[in-house]
């Protein structure tokens, strides 16, 4: 971990050397000790996240304290000036962009958790695991479900299921679970880079209507080639073997309801696109007007399930699934208890979305400093859309596509459609080069503790660089600069 965090303070801090001495002073903070400052906090900041397994610190903490900080010391830098206002309405400006995102994200994740809490995602795993496989079919089914299942459900909640397969497979088998490992995590994130449901970072292009919905669909064939180029590579690895496991035992049943609450879930993303798309009106709408209506479900669902209990007519209900709500939530209360909506909701990830709220503000207090434009000017200006767009990709490898993505936006550089699709798709992919480059290979590193590592990964990062490129290569080709 300490080799990490030098290398990202290092560059960071190279990074910013060129962007200081490039400063207008007359036209900006940021060549003043104050904004100097916002930058040195930010980046000590996100030093803690990058080694938030090591400090054992959730990520949401100190970008939520550098975030205040930051506006803090926007407020005086303007006040100093004589200008009252410019912090506040900046400030308001980014607060309704991270409302509008929340909110969203809060729905499709109730959504996702609800659908969790229905034994839906056990289910599909217990019946996969129950079917007579090999180790390659595993390896094949296992990254195909991962790359189609993505972009409806988000690439974090996909890889865990998908790992967890591969795991329960090849327990005793070192090298499968490590490749597994790896083709999971490529397939979840290339598979969430063509839609806007499969990242944040494609949900905050749509969102700002850089890209329409159905432009998103153009980077299938991209994506299809980031993730088969290194699967393939990987497949040649794995022995073409049966899999030593019990498969005894290995059947779930989904509890009540959860077919109409996954049917609700997919209107619910209809009701979004069509209201954007022919009302012109933010998606959230559609969104939260879902989740009401599954809240309206919800009510039904626990005076149904409340009526079974006290009747003593429990159904669908076996020792298996007591074990997976405990596994998968945390829960060791009472599974025959009713279903509440809103244990549902406080069970969504409320550290990522309070991170995200700090990336958002910390994101847009350097921006109101000016240095987002600066950044603007040294990169797209100077390198081209093209290659900077198809950097912005490594660079998600070793810092969250969040910020980054989020850093892009708020420069608004001038480019066209197709370059806006191309950062997405880098964004989106880029962090499968390293195991830390996104949300879902950390969460499997947690998940196959000692076997998928961030070296484990690191040995293949060429396979998956070469996807990378060729990826690009086939979004320059079919779609245009």
């Amino acid at each position: 971990m300490y080799p990490l965090l030098i290398l990202c303070c290092s560059s960071l801090a190279l990074f910013s050397a060129p962007v200081l001495a490039a400063v207008d002073s007359s036209s900006s903070h940021t060549d003043t000790f104050i904004g100097i400052t916002c930058v040195v906090i930010f980046l000590i900041s996100y030093l803690f996240v990058l080694g938030e397994e090591f400090f054992h610190l959730r990520k949401s903490k100190p970008m939520i304290v550098a975030a205040g900080l930051i506006w803090l010391l926007v407020g005086i830098a303007f006040s100093l000036e004589g200008d009252t206002e410019t912090a506040a309405k900046a400030f308001r400006h980014n607060l309704l962009d991270y409302a509008e995102l929340f909110f969203f994200l809060l729905a499709a994740m109730s959504f996702i958790t609800a659908l969790e809490e229905r034994l839906v995602f056990a289910a599909l795993r217990a019946w996969l695991i129950a079917r007579q496989l090999t180790l390659i079919q595993i390896y094949w089914a296992t990254g195909l479900m991962a790359f189609f299942l993505s972009p409806i459900a988000d690439n974090l909640s996909t890889a865990l299921l998908m790992g967890a397969v591969v795991m329960a497979v090849g327990h005793n088998n070192v090298k499968f679970v490590t490749v597994g490992c790896i083709n999971v995590v490529v397939a979840a994130n290339a598979g969430g880079a063509f839609s806007p449901f499969g990242d944040i970072t494609t949900l905050m292009v749509w969102q700002k209507g850089m890209v329409s919905f159905g432009d998103f669909f153009s980077l299938f064939i991209p994506s299809v080639i980031n993730w088969l180029v290194p699967a393939c590579l990987m497949s040649m690895t794995i022995e073409r073997v049966d899999p030593q496991i019990n498969r005894r035992g290995q059947t779930r049943q989904m509890k009540a309801g959860a077919v109409p609450i996954l049917c609700l879930f997919l209107l619910t993303i209809l009701l979004a696109v069509s209201s954007h798309g022919l009302l012109h009106l933010p998606p959230v709408l559609g969104m939260m007007t879902g989740l009401g209506i599954l809240k309206l479900y919800g009510y039904y669902l626990s005076r149904f399930e409340t009526n079974i209990r006290d009747t003593g007519h429990i159904h669908n209900l076996h020792a298996e699934n007591m074990a997976d709500i405990s596994k998968m939530k945390g829960d060791h209360t009472d599974v025959i208890r009713r279903f509440d909506i809103f244990k549902v909701v406080e069970r969504s990830s409320w550290d990522t979305l309070m991170f995200f709220y700090g990336v958002v503000m910390a994101v847009g207090g350097l921006s109101t400093l000016g240095y987002l434009a600066l950044l603007s000017d040294l990169v797209y200006n100077n390198l081209g859309a093209t290659l900077s767009n198809s950097l912005i990709g490594l660079l998600s490898a070793l810092i969250d596509n969040i910020p980054v993505m989020f850093a892009v936006l708020t420069m608004q550089p001038d480019m066209s459609g197709n370059q806006w699709l191309l950062v997405t798709l880098t964004a989106g992919v880029g962090g499968s080069l390293l195991s830390i480059g996104s949300a879902a290979g950390i969460a499997l590193m947690g998940q196959a503790q000692g076997v998928y590592t961030f070296y484990s990964h690191l040995k293949w990062s060429w396979a998956i660089g070469l996807g990378y490129v060729l990826s690009i290569a086939a979004h320059l080709w079919i779609n245009g600069s």
